[in-house]
């Protein structure tokens, strides 16, 4: 069966060079669990050239081994000839797209997720849950442990619940406490906004107390991953001109996440836009201003907190920071920078936990083993926290600490920070 001629396809180049060598056999998640060749980067690779070629039918089948893929990018990273497994699988999953759409995608990431009021609405009864005392009244009496496995973990990821999201409560101009030195706009992640918003509102505590007088525009739509990760490039697009003219118009140098999977999308812009000449250079100029909130502050002059955090801490390496932005030293070196953190290297910290945005709920098994093998290394460590600047890997990890009744507390690296100075603050 041939493609249509009009459909935007990979190119021969991102599957024809494919070596068969096998090193990205061993660094691949799925392949690790299933040992299986249609689990690996190199068996999906085949798969997609002989679907493009004609020779497969993209069936639904041949296209959920490229769901099942966690985009964790370790094989794009090992490749030597520059084949890119995973980016790969994402296209495949656009293609199929294209050719098949489906409608729930579009009214879930365009009508829904695009729209951040609609968001919280959305939302609105997991607060009500938490504020309510169910959430308390399920685990006092137990009836969590009634909940059918998935579910159980499903509820189990969830963090604290806030109050009221915080995109409604954040000032759009936050003053720097000090002399002004730099202008900072903070992009407000969907899941940050509404399941962590006091990791949020410290990381513009943060900022303000380093002399950066932070704007928070409160229109920004979804980066764009999850619609990019179920093949919706469309609104991708139509989600980063969104968030670019917003920034345009808030005149900063620089602008600051605190969430891996934001960062990493952000940072792609550029290259999305790149073939729509109204947009191409507003993207690269957007992109080029884009930092993790972690590799910015080790880039300015950052107050040393006085506080102690006296605590032995681990660190997870989301995926989308280490290998997509290659922000994997500064997280370190910002914790150890707390006086009283007795800091220890994770067994396999840049392995994907599992969570890969939604696996835990479309591939359940596949994601426990992976987070299983997480667990295990972070028992071998000893630690009470393990830090990690991604919502989705926060939450997955809570579930496996859970479910293995471990005594960890999951943070954010500048939630530590944060907490540093403020005992500095009371100390004095």
């Amino acid at each position: 069966m041939s493609l249509p001629a009009s459909l935007i396809r990979p190119q021969e180049d991102e599957y024809l060079n494919c070596i068969r060598c096998g090193l990205c056999l061993a660094v691949c998640p799925t392949y690790r669990e299933y040992k299986n060749e249609i689990a690996s980067p190199r068996g999906r690779v085949a798969l997609a050239r002989k679907g493009l070629d004609g020779e497969l039918e993209l069936s639904p089948n041949l296209i959920e081994q490229m769901y099942a893929c966690f985009d964790c990018l370790a094989c794009d990273e090992i490749c030597p000839v520059g084949i890119k497994p995973a980016e790969l699988a994402v296209e495949m999953r656009h293609v199929q797209e294209k050719l098949n759409p489906a409608g729930w995608k579009n009214a879930l990431f365009g009508g829904l997720v695009k729209v951040p009021g609609r968001m919280e609405l959305a939302t609105l009864p997991l607060r009500l849950y938490q504020k309510l005392g169910l959430r308390w009244l399920v685990y006092t009496l137990g009836i969590q442990k009634l909940f059918p496995g998935q579910l159980r973990d499903m509820e189990a990821m969830l963090p604290h619940q806030p109050t009221r999201p915080l995109r409604q409560v954040l000032p759009e101009t936050t003053p720097a406490k000090g002399e002004s030195r730099q202008r900072v706009g903070f992009f407000l992640g969907c899941v940050q906004s509404l399941m962590f918003a006091e990791e949020s509102a410290a990381t513009v505590r943060v900022l303000a107390r380093n002399n950066c007088t932070v704007i928070t525009p409160k229109d920004t739509t979804c980066c764009g991953m999850p619609a990019a990760g179920y093949g919706q490039m469309d609104l991708v697009k139509d989600h980063a001109r969104t968030n670019i003219e917003l920034f345009e118009n808030s005149t900063v140098d620089v602008v600051v996440t605190d969430c891996a999977t934001c960062g990493s999308m952000l940072k792609d812009y550029g290259e999305i836009l790149a073939d729509e000449p109204e947009w191409a250079e507003r993207a690269a100029a957007f992109s080029a201003k884009v930092r993790d909130v972690s590799e910015f502050l080790m880039s300015i002059p950052l107050e040393k907190p006085r506080g102690r955090i006296e605590a032995r801490v681990t660190y997870h390496d989301p995926c989308h920071l280490r290998r997509a932005q290659k922000v994997w030293q500064q997280p370190r070196e910002l914790m150890q920078m707390i006086d009283g953190i007795d800091f220890i290297e994770l067994p396999e910290s840049d392995w994907c936990c599992g969570s890969a945005g939604s696996q835990l709920i479309s591939h359940y098994e596949t994601s426990l083993k992976v987070l299983d093998r997480k667990m295990e290394n972070l028992k071998s460590t000893d630690a009470e926290m393990i830090a990690s600047g991604c919502p989705g890997c926060q939450m997955q990890l809570t579930t496996g600490i859970k479910r293995r009744k471990l005594d960890v507390e999951v943070v954010h690296p500048i939630s530590l920070l944060d907490r540093a100075y403020t005992c500095g603050e009371t100390a004095e």
